[in-house]
Parts: C-alpha cells; sequence; structure tokens
C-alpha cells in the first residue's frame, strides 16, 4: 500500500513535470509568433518598447525634415525656371533701357567683339550642361523624320525668305547681309521656352534646337557665303571656325563636364538656364545699344524736320533705315512662323510637332548672328538686323506661344498638364 502511494506520487510528479514543461513550450512560442500579446509576461521588453517609439519618432522626424527640404528644394527650383522663362520681358526691358540710355551697355560694347564671343560660348557651355546628349540621342531615333524634316525646314525656309524680303525691300547691301545671316543662323534655346507654352512638342524642338546648332559649322558659313556672297565677300571659313569656337565646343565641354563631373553639374544644373538668359539678353541688348543712336537721330530727324501729318510721319518713319530694318525682321520671322506650321502641316504631322516646327524654324539663335556679323564685318549695320531680331522675334514668339496656349491640340493625345511636366 505504501509502495503504490509512492508511485503515485511519482507519477504525479512526472505529469506535472511534463504540464510545467509543455507550459514553457507554449510560452516561448507564444512568444515567437506573438510578440504584443506576451508583452506583459517578458520583462525586458519593457525596456525595449520605449527604444522602439523613440526610433519610429525619429524616423518621423527625419522623413518629415527630408520632405521639407526636398518642398524648398522645389520651390526655389521652380521660381529659377519660371524666372528663366521670362526670357521676352528681359529682352524687351534691355531694348528701353538701351533706347533710352545707350550707355548702359557701354562697358560691354567697348570690350566687343572678344565679349560677344565669350558671352555666346557661356550660353552653349549653359546649354550643354542641362542637355544629356544620350536622351537626345534616344529621342532622335523614336522620331528621326519629324527632327530631320525640321532641321531641313529650318535651312531652307529662313535662308530663302531671307534673300526674299532684302530684294523685296531693297535694304542697303549691310543690313541685307545681315538679315541673310540672321536667316541661315540655327534654332535658339529660347524657342524651347515657347514651345513648352504653346504645348507643342518640347523634346522635338530640344532635339531640333540641338542638331540645328551643331550643323550651324558647316549650313550657317556655307549658306551665307551663297545667297549674301554677292553683296559683301563672305569667308565662310573663318565663319565656321568662329562657329565651332563659340558654338559646339562649349556644347561638348559642357557634356563633358556633366558626364566627369556630376555632382558638381548637378549643383549648378539650375542656374544655368537663367544665367544663359541673362546673358543672351544683355548681348543683344548691348549690341542694339550700341547702334540705337544713329537710329534715334534718324527717328527724330524723320519726325520733326517736316510739317506733315503724323499718319506720313509714321509713313517717313518706316521708309527710313530704322523701320526698313523693323519691317524686314517682321517679315522675316513672320514667314518662319507661318511657312514652318504650314510645311509641317502638309507632310501630315501632328499638331504638337506642327507647333514646335513653326516656333523653332520662326526663332532663330539670334546672339549668334550678332557675334559673327561683329567678328567678320565691317559695317556695324550687319550687326543690327541680329539685334533688333532678339527683341522682336521674343516677342512676336511668346505672343504666339501664349495664343496657342489656349487652343488644345485637336490630333494630340498629350494634354495640358502632360505638356507642363515635360
Amino acid at each position: 500500500m505504501y509502495t503504490s502511494t509512492i508511485k503515485i506520487r511519482r507519477i504525479c510528479k512526472i505529469i506535472e513535470k511534463s504540464l510545467n514543461c509543455l507550459f514553457n513550450r507554449t510560452m516561448a512560442l507564444s512568444l515567437c509568433f506573438s510578440p504584443l500579446t506576451s508583452y506583459s509576461f517578458n520583462k525586458p521588453m519593457i525596456s525595449s518598447r520605449p527604444k522602439m517609439s523613440r526610433l519610429r519618432v525619429n524616423c518621423v522626424e527625419e522623413n518629415s525634415h527630408s520632405r521639407l527640404h526636398v518642398a524648398a528644394k522645389s520651390r526655389w527650383e521652380e521660381w529659377i525656371s519660371t524666372a528663366a522663362s521670362l526670357y521676352p520681358v528681359y529682352v524687351t526691358v534691355g531694348g528701353v533701357v538701351a533706347c533710352l540710355r545707350p550707355s548702359t551697355f557701354s562697358w560691354f560694347v567697348n570690350a566687343g567683339p572678344t565679349s560677344y564671343s565669350l558671352a555666346l560660348g557661356f550660353i552653349m557651355l549653359a546649354m550643354g550642361l542641362t542637355l544629356e546628349l544620350k536622351d537626345l540621342l534616344n529621342l532622335f531615333l523614336q522620331s528621326p523624320l519629324s527632327i530631320l524634316f525640321g532641321c531641313a525646314a529650318q535651312y531652307t525656309i529662313m535662308p530663302a525668305f531671307g534673300v526674299i524680303v532684302s530684294k523685296y525691300l531693297a535694304l542697303p547691301p549691310s543690313v541685307s547681309v545681315g538679315l541673310i545671316l540672321l536667316a541661315c543662323c540655327p534654332g535658339g534655346t529660347a524657342s524651347n521656352v515657347v514651345t513648352l507654352i504653346a504645348q507643342g512638342d518640347v523634346p522635338l524642338s530640344v532635339v531640333m534646337t540641338l542638331c540645328t546648332t551643331l550643323g550651324a559649322v558647316v549650313f550657317t558659313p556655307l549658306l551665307t557665303m551663297i545667297l549674301a556672297g554677292t553683296y559683301v565677300p563672305v569667308d565662310a571659313i573663318k565663319l565656321s571656325i568662329s562657329t565651332l569656337q563659340v558654338v559646339v565646343a562649349p556644347i561638348l565641354l559642357g557634356s563633358y563636364l556633366q558626364r566627369k563631373f556630376p555632382r558638381a553639374v548637378k549643383v549648378v544644373a539650375p542656374f544655368a538656364p537663367l544665367l544663359a538668359v541673362l546673358t543672351s539678353s544683355l548681348l543683344a541688348c548691348s549690341v542694339f545699344s550700341e547702334n540705337v543712336v544713329r537710329l534715334r537721330s534718324s527717328m527724330v530727324g524723320m519726325s520733326v524736320s517736316s510739317d506733315l501729318s503724323l499718319f506720313n510721319r509714321v509713313q517717313a518713319i518706316f521708309a527710313s533705315e530704322f523701320g526698313a530694318v523693323v519691317v524686314a525682321v517682321l517679315l522675316l520671322h513672320f514667314a518662319g512662323f507661318f511657312v514652318g506650321y504650314l510645311s509641317a502641316t502638309l507632310v501630315g504631322l501632328a499638331e504638337p510637332q506642327r507647333r514646335a516646327i513653326s516656333i523653332e524654324v520662326g526663332m532663330q539663335n539670334s546672339s549668334l548672328g550678332v557675334v559673327l556679323a561683329t567678328a567678320h564685318f565691317t559695317s556695324p549695320l550687319v550687326a543690327l538686323p541680329p539685334a533688333m531680331s532678339a527683341v522682336i522675334m521674343n516677342i512676336m514668339g511668346s505672343t504666339l506661344g501664349f495664343f496657342w496656349r489656349y487652343i488644345d491640340p485637336s490630333d494630340s493625345n498629350i494634354t495640358p498638364e502632360a505638356t507642363d511636366k515635360s
């Protein structure tokens, strides 16, 4: 009886140990799969809980700070981009200042033509810093026909109308050479901004600007020699070397710096378009101020030397040298906008591409025309059409861009919002 009692007790103890072991294993499993429910049973987790909370708070604070930093950065980058898009305003204001007080730009004019070449080289360097040749090559491969057509239109429509307008208005030889030189220049960077405003094909505009700019080494001197050689001797080789030095070399240098020093370029790149726009405005207005004294005296003489009516005085002003340059530049750019759009329509391009080609053909790189005119021609009147173009062209292009802004492209899949994002 006694031995049986002892055995029963031993069995109970074994059962108790087994239950305890089972309970401990169950608790261990519960700790592994349900840490939150086992929080009250695991005392060490009490001290670790606040650490996790502090970690999460720190992560939230860091994320909030990073978001605020990104928001602030995007805000000032947007301000810089907006300031760069006001190029027509800068040129117009600078033109008014040049008319009222030409001596404002005398410090830049007196350093010419070296200052003009350095300014244009800086503009092209800024363009190279903001363009990635690989991306542009991909864009070219996506729509090569429209790009080739746009480049062909650039170097056929404008040079042809440069000759037609100069002969129709019977311009003086120096002014005719300046107008033809302007017509043979590539597309300007301001056309990209205007294309964006007009809901056009911005990538097409950018690639056309780069292609026509690189092609200017050959086409601008060759066409100028052929079309303007009847007025004055034109050295195509010297023009080509100057174009290579002040246009192509800075673009390639900017692309090299972008690939070699990406971090430094990433810091500088947001400011490059604005600096290029301000430099281009200074260049155009300086050349305009150089000729404005002579033109202003001509205008005053034509307007006050006789007792003609107001209409006849206005007619006399436009018949003067100043008026002839203004009318010639107006007709040249109007022909570029209109015929460029019409030709793109005839070949069946979509509406955004028509607008891009129209703006790209109609807006020239007047800064290049100014530099080539001052460096290779003795008469200061040769540089006058490109200088006047910088003001007139941007007013016309911006007006056309804002007109198209409120007319949605009917046969395009690109919405205004998508165009703005691009």
